[in-house]
């Protein structure tokens, strides 16, 4: 099973938790809301973002530790759906059990500080975005456009927000990685802006920022146009009509069923640049898991990307429920 990033368009993990919405994700002071004004559309949509950042925490905490490798705990014997011996490793829960062990509840929420900095400066960023570019004239698409015309406005609609995910996720970026530090560290923001500030300049704080705008992007158009092709061919107008139906709006079970199977399936698809962004923000500062024996000390992401590939690695903490081990040559199944 997959878990996926909360941040992935931040589109988190378990892989659908971090899934966009069918359409353009709506900004802050964007869509209904917008009765409400935008300075308190804009203030809701923080809290919930920090509410989601908060509760999804110990989460991320656990898949941030599985993607570097850190493996506590033995794997045990289990048996899979054809009854065969195979070695599985701790899921989430035993995981975050023993983090409870030995640091206390408080330890599952390490680098939550700095996380919910950057999940607050996202949300205001998009939101400030929207308003110095806005799209007064969008026109939603309607099943009433031809194939053409509804494509144009996909096209439209996708290109402004993949600008405001962009802008968003560089602004935001910098406190990303001080939270994958500090979830080490431990000790204190400031401590970990200090040490990313020492060990690697003022660059530091954008290490990993190219995966991880490359899987955003992907992921954003993906999802978009995978809804705009079921919406425009998979679904029978005269079951589903909705006069001005907006991009991305399920109007039956199986358009939705359908699009939440495409949209998990694009999840596994650009994990690997959220993988590969989360390494190279704590590779080589200084800490034990980023440095070698515990891994390799690459000189870009590209690097890493292939050493994770030729690893078999490439989707190592998309599953933290079910995690088989591969089985040594040595290791006694019967």
């Amino acid at each position: 099973g997959a878990l996926t990033h909360p941040e992935h368009p931040e589109p988190s993990s378990m892989a659908a938790m971090a899934a966009l919405p069918p359409g353009p994700l709506s900004p802050p002071g964007g869509g209904a809301a917008d009765a409400a004004g935008p300075e308190g559309a804009e203030g809701l949509f923080v809290l919930l973002g920090a509410g989601l950042a908060a509760a999804s925490h110990p989460l991320l905490y656990v898949k941030l530790l599985v993607q570097v490798g850190h493996e506590p705990l033995p794997p045990t014997i289990g048996r899979n759906v054809l009854g065969r011996k195979v070695l599985y490793l701790p899921g989430f829960f035993t995981y975050a059990r023993h983090i409870v062990e030995v640091d206390g509840k408080r330890g599952l929420f390490r680098g939550l500080t700095p996380r919910l900095i950057s999940s607050t400066l996202s949300t205001i960023t998009r939101g400030s975005v929207k308003k110095a570019f806005p799209l007064e004239d969008m026109e939603h698409v309607s099943n009433k456009d031809d194939v053409k015309t509804s494509l144009r406005k996909v096209v439209r609609e996708t290109s402004h927000e993949m600008m405001m995910q962009c802008v968003s996720r560089v602004v935001s970026h910098p406190l990303h990685g001080e939270s994958c530090l500090f979830s080490f560290l431990g000790s204190g923001v400031f401590s970990a802006i200090g040490r990313i500030f020492k060990e690697e300049g003022i660059l530091g704080f954008f290490v990993g920022l190219v995966p991880h705008v490359l899987g955003d992007v992907i992921f954003l158009w993906c999802c978009n146009l995978l809804a705009h092709f079921i919406n425009t061919y998979a679904v029978d107008d005269n079951v589903s009509e909705v006069p001005e139906a907006g991009l991305g709006v399920c109007t039956n079970f199986r358009e939705a069923a359908a699009f939440l199977c495409f949209q998990i399936a694009v999840s596994m698809l650009t994990y690997p640049f959220l993988l590969v962004g989360d390494l190279m923000a704590v590779n080589n500062c200084g800490l034990r898991a980023g440095l070698p024996p515990y891994a390799p000390a690459f000189a870009s992401w590209i690097h890493c990307w292939r050493y994770l590939s030729a690893q078999g690695q490439l989707f190592r903490g998309s599953s933290l429920l079910f995690r088989r081990a591969p089985i040594p040559a040595s290791f006694p199944m019967d």
